[in-house]
């Protein structure tokens, strides 16, 4: 396999061409005393004469040193050691073609690890910044292939690091494994260490390991020029490649764990608001610990409202990565389905158009049915005055009628407004609940609602409003560009942050809908209240059920709706079964209200209220009953003409 690295390496032959002798400048006296001790043997007298040859060769006096050594070898003519410096100072001192003969000579008298690096090294790089020809390095990497193996080398550097050059200009990177690992654990403080590894690395196309030695070589002295050199060969670019992929994935990992405790630290939080429902005295409106988790979770939420809006970007840039990885794979294998790849690349750039998109569309918001005049029911004006009194919170500015069954309130303002308690204050009140509701029980979900203005669940919730509008808007705009299918990062997304938005801005509201109910029961008792809720419960089965049997059964006859508020039936078993399932039902984490029976288990605790009950129907504060049920059913009426 060829290496990857486009540039010609002379580092590591600079590196070795320092000393032809392969013995550093600090030799290793342990082994020059050794081969003293066989000069003694063989020529004692020469021994000083060897001594002084060999301080005159590492002095670089070579011509001297020639003398000398010949001079020891007249004595002592088979001493490998004296031949292998003779040839080595004879090289050096000018006579090429000399010196390799003696150490040819060398090795042939002994194939020893410093005979045969001192001819590969000379045949290869027989002086500084001069390179023998290419079969002569051929025959020096056969040379210190053998050399390596031989244990007499120790840690000698010059040994794996030779050998490294010629594996590299052979490209055996077998060879180039075996000088590198010997120089890793042997030499690591060096500098031609970290570069064998960059070029490892990078032959392994590992970018960030061969991005990391070569920036090692170079604090131990690698020139800025060669590294440089290094890193442009490709190996920065594809580094940086995996830098930011890293970096990617840590900012993605990041953004899930944070999911992850948005989502923990609801269930905290909403396990807190039970225990302290359970535990604090129901008797109290609202007690400082309740006050407390009530500041929190507002805090939370609008904490996943700003991660909503950091998640944006992110998901995005998921979606693109996810095209963009899924083609690149395809690239690797050689083969590119261009109609799948199509749709994938058309589909993320779809996606991520439509989120763009999202933060401008604007939803249009529209009240809710049509605001009751005051003489349209005076009495009921100033029922919902006196309540408001009795609950000592400011009353309610505009009522709506509304065709359902629904009984709600919210403010409509600024932020400023709402904040300052200025907002406009508008009940909701479906006519489907009315038919015999009693003034009592309603006076008690009346007070349940202005316990929410009291409480003011109603002032804030802007962050809540605003994530749900976008979520709706991202959603709506997913479906109209048929992106949204489970396998779409962005529509997968969507599901899973409505998932824990919704449960932590539910938990937040079921406090909300338990500290309301203390109020209304606080004031006109938690009979009048669990009377008012049932009725409000049993009136929406009951008028679902017969208003939806009504309406098929008019279309399918093509004739006018009846009276939808006039109609008989409470007594029928579906409208029945439908009431006690919705009374009994058990909390859920994804409810906005906990279940009624959760509720009158809560209320019933409170064991006093202030107001004295009355009797009479909520019908009775009308002026034009059946004026009223007939303009509600002309309303679904004419909704019905348009589909």
């Amino acid at each position: 396999m060829k290496i990857r690295i486009p540039l010609v390496v002379f580092v590591l032959a600079a590196f070795v061409c320092t000393a032809l002798a392969q013995e550093p400048p600090g030799r290793d006296m342990q082994k020059e005393a050794a081969i003293w001790e066989q000069l003694k043997i063989v020529a004692p007298t020469e021994l000083e004469t060897f001594k002084a040859a060999t301080v005159a060769m590492d002095k670089g006096d070579y011509a001297h040193a020639v003398k000398l050594y010949e001079v020891v070898m007249l004595k002592a003519p088979d001493f490998d050691p004296v031949i292998r410096r003779l040839g080595i100072s004879t090289v050096l001192a000018g006579k090429y073609e000399e010196g390799i003969g003696l150490l040819e000579h060398a090795v042939s008298k002994n194939r020893s690890p410093e005979n045969l690096i001192s001819l590969a090294q000379t045949l290869a790089y027989p002086a500084p910044n001069t390179a023998g020809s290419r079969d002569q390095k051929h025959r020096a990497f056969q040379l210190m292939t053998e050399a390596i193996k031989k244990p007499g080398i120790g840690n000698d550097p010059s040994y794996p690091t030779l050998l490294a050059q010629l594996a590299l200009e052979f490209e055996d990177i077998n060879q180039l494994r075996v000088a590198t690992d010997r120089l890793s654990a042997q030499h690591d403080e060096l500098m031609i260490t970290h570069y064998s590894k960059a070029l490892v690395a990078a032959y392994d196309e590992q970018w960030l390991t061969a991005e990391s030695e070569i920036l090692k070589a170079k604090s131990l002295g690698l020139s800025d020029e060669e590294t440089q050199a290094f890193l442009d060969s490709g190996v920065g670019a594809k580094a940086r490649v995996w830098h930011y992929t890293f970096y990617a994935l840590g900012l993605v990992g990041t953004w899930l764990v944070g999911l992850l405790l948005l989502f923990l630290v609801g269930k905290l939080m909403s396990r807190m608001a039970l225990r302290s429902i359970e535990n604090e005295d129901p008797n109290q409106t609202t007690s400082r610990s309740q006050l407390a988790l009530r500041h929190w979770y507002r805090r939370l939420i609008n904490v996943a409202g700003l991660y909503y809006a950091i998640s944006i970007p992110i998901v995005m840039f998921l979606v693109l990565a996810v095209a963009g990885s899924i083609t690149y794979g395809f690239l690797l294998l050689g083969r590119i389905p261009i109609k799948l790849v199509g749709l994938l690349v058309i589909g993320a750039v779809i996606t991520v158009y439509k989120m763009f998109r999202s933060l401008f569309l604007k939803l249009e918001k529209e009240d809710p049915g049509r605001p009751l005049k005051v003489e349209e029911a005076p009495a009921l004006w100033e029922l919902t005055r006196n309540v408001a009194r009795t609950v000592q919170t400011r009353a309610i500015d505009e009522i709506r009628i509304t065709p359902g069954t629904d009984v709600a309130v919210y403010e409509k303002g600024t932020f400023r407004e709402r904040s300052k308690d200025k907002a406009k204050r508008i009940l909701i009140l479906g006519v489907g609940a009315l038919n015999g509701f009693e003034l009592n029980a309603f006076r008690a979900v009346l007070a349940h609602e202005y316990g929410h203005f009291s409480n003011r669940d109603t002032a804030g919730g802007d962050v809540a409003l605003r994530v749900n509008d976008h979520m709706l808007k991202f959603a709506q705009a997913m479906y109209m560009g048929g992106q949204a299918v489970w396998w779409n990062v962005a529509f997968l997304f969507l599901r899973v942050y409505h998932f824990i938005f919704r449960r932590l801005s539910h938990g937040a509201t079921r406090m909300q809908e338990v500290l309301a109910d203390r109020v209304a029961a606080l004031k006109y008792g938690a009979q009048a209240f669990e009377d008012g809720l049932v009725h409000v419960i049993r009136k929406s089965a009951e008028f679902n059920t017969l208003a939806t049997r009504e309406i098929n059964e008019s279309a399918a006859a093509q004739r006018a709706l009846q009276n939808l508020y006039e109609l008989s039936g409470g007594d029928h078993p579906e409208v029945k079964q439908s009431a006690e399932e919705a009374l009994n039902r058990e909390t859920s984490e994804d409810d906005t209200h906990p279940s009624p029976s959760d509720r009158f288990r809560f209320t019933r605790r409170i064991k006093s209220h202030t107001e004295i009950p009355i009797s009479g129907m909520v019908w009775d504060l009308f002026t034009d009953r059946a004026g009223l049920t007939a303009e509600m059913t002309s309303v679904i009426q004419a909704q019905m003409s348009q589909y």
